[in-house]
């Protein structure tokens, strides 16, 4: 499966709580209505919350860009079937009208998007577990870009070969209940979609996503084990990941349309 990840900045004029009730409310029905014409598998929606954790998270990093409102999640089986689905008549009406639709919530320009695979690290049988809104399971939703000094390619390989087996050994420690790494992929689908938005700011070398316990989470940083499985792992980020460029946010997830 192919995964389109679009991460939100709202419109400046609009609250947070404006920008996501509308989203929620309006739009989400609004997709769910072409999910069909579409061929959409999955579509949901990561709310950022304004949560502490999000800056005790971004703090050992230092500076790192302004967390993103929220994050728009789709899946299709591959880009053939996105394709096909474009290019009839019904699919372009239904595409036009969503990003019609978009333009009175989301400051396009700066809102990226990208086409990417994913890579499942920690992961439980089956793969059901969503950070729901009456839930105590929280997501990071962790969108990075790469130093300079690595290639694309460099830094994709050392995260999925290097820092994800390094992770996984530390998940116990860490009380991870799941982790994906999401990785961004070069594609001409990707140039059509910003070029109909007005995009301006380019995308992320991809995205991680870790899912927790709040309660187990917050236990595990009064450990001396966890406290020092955690600093391994920023320790390791340093090697790959460009924080100046990159961001996090604790979120919730809204899971509109699962057809998988």
């Amino acid at each position: 499966m192919i995964r389109l990840t679009f991460v939100l900045r709202r419109k400046p004029e609009m609250s947070v709580e404006e920008f996501q009730k509308y989203w929620r409310e309006n739009h989400g029905p609004l997709v769910a209505k072409h999910a069909t014409t579409l061929d959409i598998l999955r579509y949901v929606q990561v709310h950022a919350l304004d949560d502490p954790l999000t800056q005790g998270f971004i703090e050992p990093r230092g500076t790192m860009l302004t967390p993103y409102d929220g994050v728009t999640e789709m899946w299709w089986r591959n880009e053939e079937d996105l394709l096909t689905a474009l290019n009839s008549p019904e699919g372009q009406a239904a595409a036009n009208e969503l990003i019609e639709d978009e333009k009175n919530f989301i400051d396009l320009p700066n809102s990226p998007l990208w086409f990417a695979h994913e890579y499942p690290q920690v992961n439980p049988s089956p793969e059901n577990l969503v950070a729901g809104e009456n839930s105590s399971i929280i997501m990071n939703f962790y969108p990075l870009r790469h130093l300079a000094k690595l290639s694309f390619d460099e830094a994709q390989l050392y995260w999925r070969t290097t820092h994800g087996p390094k992770l996984r050994g530390i998940a116990q420690q860490t009380r991870i209940l799941r982790y994906v790494q999401v990785h961004r992929y070069e594609s001409e689908l990707e140039n059509i979609l910003r070029k109909a938005r007005g995009t301006k700011e380019k995308a992320f070398t991809g995205h991680a996503e870790l899912w927790w316990d709040r309660s187990e989470l917050m236990s595990t940083f009064e450990t001396p084990e966890g406290l020092k499985a955690f600093e391994f792992a920023l320790e390791d980020e340093k090697e790959f990941i460009d924080f100046s460029k990159s961001t996090m946010s604790i979120s919730k997830e809204h899971v509109v349309i699962d057809r998988r």
